[in-house]
């Protein structure tokens, strides 16, 4: 049997290299900046680029985090540990910060990127519910300049994505203009510790609505909004709460696998949903 020949590696300094080799290789050239995803699929045989591009020592993409009047931008580059560690992150959006401490373990979370986390592409994705329901828009460049677009419409399915020929991810916005918020993250695994999500649910409500994004349950993320107020009403009708919950989760999709059955991810959603609405709620309230 043919042994596949090892990928190049190459550490590129500045953006115009990075696009000289992706234009060069063309689908066999595969970007990366933590790797945790990457070299899980290399050694299963599921990745065999002709080269691996190395986006750590990019100057012109950002590691850190910036905050303004209207938007924190959370570099391309940035760590998980930064961004859980970060307090601005920490006061506007928790729910992230939950979601992100449940990637991997320690270790990983010191190498793996956000960014990465959302381009793997994983229906099980962690970090993807939050950035649903906190309306997150991801910054995208290539040589034709940059262009942003929601995470919701980023992820296409499991493994594919927006992405173009020549593109990579230059930074993940998140929207400061939600006003006073609640928001939680609660997932279902099969056990403690390192796991991939059966189910995950985020729920965030802000002076916009309630909005609660689902992974895990269909072949990509997704998110819906309660305009009305039924869901953020701590006195509203427990019946008319539990049917909008119970419409909400007739939008997912959940296949049988070795983390758990299709019905009985189906019957979790709605239990998942109440538990994150209940601690958004009451977070949204607390003084």
């Amino acid at each position: 049997m043919a042994m596949l020949a090892e990928p190049r590696y190459h550490s590129p300094e500045v953006l115009d290299e990075v696009f000289t080799d992706l234009e060069h290789f063309g689908p066999s050239g595969l970007p990366f900046a933590g790797g945790t995803d990457v070299v899980v699929g290399l050694r299963k045989g599921k990745l065999a680029p002709r080269v691996m591009v190395d986006l750590k020592r990019v100057a012109d993409l950002a590691q850190g985090i910036e905050v303004n009047d209207t938007w924190l931008r959370i570099g391309a580059l940035t760590t998980l540990s930064r961004l859980v560690a970060h307090p601005d992150v920490r006061s506007h959006f928790p729910a992230l910060v939950e979601a992100a401490n449940t990637v991997g373990s320690i270790q990983i979370r010191n190498r793996a990127t956000l960014a990465g986390n959302i381009c793997n592409a994983s229906p099980a994705a962690d970090t993807a519910p939050a950035l649903l329901a906190y309306h997150a828009r991801i910054a995208l460049v290539s040589r034709h300049g940059i262009r942003q677009m929601p995470v919701a419409d980023f992820v296409l399915g499991p493994r594919r994505t927006a992405l173009r020929a020549g593109e990579v991810v230059n930074g993940i916005d998140l929207p400061l203009d939600g006003g006073v918020a609640g928001s939680s993250f609660t997932r279902l695994t099969r056990r403690r510790g390192v796991d991939l999500a059966t189910v995950s649910v985020c729920a965030v409500v802000d002076r916009r609505g309630t909005h609660i994004a689902y992974g895990a349950v269909a072949p990509r993320p997704f998110v819906l909004t309660d305009n009305a107020g039924v869901l953020a009403d701590p006195h509203a009708d427990p019946a008319a709460r539990k049917a909008l919950l119970t419409g909400f989760a007739a939008h997912a999709s959940p296949i049988s696998d070795l983390r758990g059955s299709r019905e009985y991810r189906q019957a979790m959603v709605i239990t998942c949903s109440e538990r994150a609405l209940q601690t958004a709620i009451t977070r949204r309230h607390r003084p």
